[in-house]
């Protein structure tokens, strides 16, 4: 199987995987700080990936070279979920996903800026199906409720963090220096994990973790092993293998995939009119597809 294919297998189950972080964080981001949620997850996940790294035969020495690579990127994405929850505390789900859908353009400037990568006819095409789709599926093809977008705070919150995973995802094959990806990301883990102990420390022990619902504590586990540890690894090898915009691309498959994570939690079954949205955003993806 071509790498480039893997790579677009691994964005497509990360769109999965992310999407449960939008209806489970709703649920938790009023009942913790986001600085100790994320500072936590973060810790975690660099012991899981950790512990296979070991497994494995442990860091190479030339992968601790220039540890400030680490410190940057995983400073990045932990501003990212931190905003993140700072946004779901009164953003609803399938709407902050319409904000993540702005990742992809965002993350296309970047990539030409940092690594010179041009975004053709057919991906600029692609781009803008992709995020049409997305939005209508974000407004349940409601035409009117689509005219009048209005970001609300929540929204505009993680607007902010959704530009630094816009930078973060050029920024690994900039700074990758050919490390395995597995190892790559635990540096990043680690790195995340500094940043987040020197802001998030004082959050953390002003926590009372023995008295947090439970539904905290699935957030944790899931955002630690699902959305944080696996997505880590599948966007740092996804990155290796396609240009930046058609890795945040997926992106827009997030709200779809939202809508059915909410359809777990029992809030309701959308209209048949917005799978026109979910059409155009797998129209996008072929297009991409046939790019590569």
């Amino acid at each position: 199987m071509a790498h480039s294919l893997r790579g677009h297998i691994a964005m497509l189950v990360f769109s999965a995987l992310v999407a449960g972080s939008f209806s489970l964080g709703s649920l938790a981001a009023n009942e913790i700080a986001p600085l100790a949620l994320v500072f936590v997850r973060f810790l975690l996940a660099a012991m899981l990936i950790g512990a296979l790294v070991a497994m494995r035969g442990g860091v190479p020495v030339a992968a601790r070279r220039a540890s400030w690579r680490y410190v940057a990127l995983g400073g990045l994405f932990a501003v990212y979920f931190v905003l993140m929850f700072e946004g779901l505390k009164s953003a609803p789900p399938v709407s902050a996903a319409a904000v993540f859908t702005m990742t992809p353009i965002m993350s296309a400037v970047f990539g030409w800026f940092l690594l010179r990568q041009v975004t053709t006819a057919l991906i600029a095409a692609s781009l803008a199906i992709g995020a049409l789709g997305a939005l209508w599926v974000i407004f349940d093809a409601d035409v009117h409720a689509f005219l009048a977008f209005r970001i609300g705070s929540g929204e505009m919150i993680y607007l902010v963090g959704c530009a630094a995973h816009a930078l973060y995802t050029p920024l690994i094959r900039k700074l990758n220096r050919g490390e395995d990806p597995l190892v790559f990301t635990l540096g990043t883990l680690i790195g995340g994990a500094i940043v987040l102990a020197v802001v998030a420390g004082p959050s953390a022990f002003a926590t009372d973790w023995f008295s947090l619902p439970g539904i905290v504590w699935v957030t944790i586990a899931y955002t630690t092993i699902f959305a944080t540890a696996i997505t880590f690894y599948l966007v740092q090898y996804a990155t290796m293998h396609l240009p930046s915009s058609k890795v945040m691309a997926y992106t827009w498959l997030t709200p779809s995939w939202v809508i059915l994570w909410e359809i777990g939690f029992g809030n309701g079954v959308p209209s048949v009119l917005v799978l026109a949205g979910v059409a155009l955003t797998i129209l996008a993806l072929l297009g991409l597809l046939k790019e590569a």
